[in-house]
């Protein structure tokens, strides 16, 4: 990798648990559900591809640093049937089970990505991330991660399955980059773009990688 982030606090545990505490004690007392990383519209583009994909409702979804949640629901809220949330905070799996007590068939588990085995999960038609790889590298040991990261990814898609992720670190053409050895693009979601000094950018990029089927 030739440009890495500098690390930061966001690629942590311990933010993400002192977060997530914060938004349950601001779900205790007045019942807002948190934040949307990333914001409404950007989760919302990515709940419609999906929606518009093909995919079967039963198809098996999981969502990578689910957070409070809120893709899910959108995603149950649209007829699918089999979702998963995984974490590795265990305060964020404690507040989307709370906000979203009310959809029973949703399921939620404390997940380490990188240290948990993927196989203990199963295979899905979806694997969703927006946040999670973000954080990973912005972690000191995000070489090693990476890799780590990459290959659990597709350990859990299924031989038809997509990968969906968006980023605000990297953009498009970085994360073909960072992902091609082991998948292959599938096609970028259109985000809103900006223009500054000449130049043409998103303030948020959404790729979908296909799994490379082996003959």
């Amino acid at each position: 990798m030739e440009d890495e982030l500098n690390s930061s606090e966001l690629g942590s545990l311990t933010y993400w648990q002192d977060t997530y505490v914060k938004e349950l004690d601001n779900y205790e007392q007045s019942g807002d559900i948190g934040d949307v990383w990333f914001g409404e519209d950007s989760a919302l583009r990515v709940i419609k591809w999906i929606c518009d994909c093909g995919l079967e409702k039963d198809s098996p979804i999981i969502d990578l640093g689910c957070g409070n949640g809120f893709t899910l629901s959108s995603l149950a809220d649209e007829g699918f049937l089999n979702l998963l949330g995984v974490d590795y905070c265990e305060e964020a799996i404690a507040l989307a089970e709370k906000v979203n007590k009310e959809y029973t068939i949703l399921k939620f588990k404390i997940f380490d990505i990188i240290n948990d085995d993927a196989a203990s999960l199963g295979k899905f038609g979806v694997v969703h991330d927006k946040g999670t790889y973000d954080a990973i590298c912005l972690n000191p040991n995000v070489k090693e991660y990476r890799p780590k990261y990459i290959q659990q990814v597709v350990d859990m898609l299924n031989d038809n399955g997509l990968f969906v992720i968006t980023s605000c670190n990297w953009t498009e053409s970085e994360l073909i980059k960072q992902f091609s050895e082991k998948l292959k693009l599938k096609c970028v979601i259109p985000t809103p773009q900006f223009k500054f000094g000449g130049k043409v950018g998103s303030v948020v990029s959404s790729v979908v990688f296909e799994k490379i089927i082996k003959t």
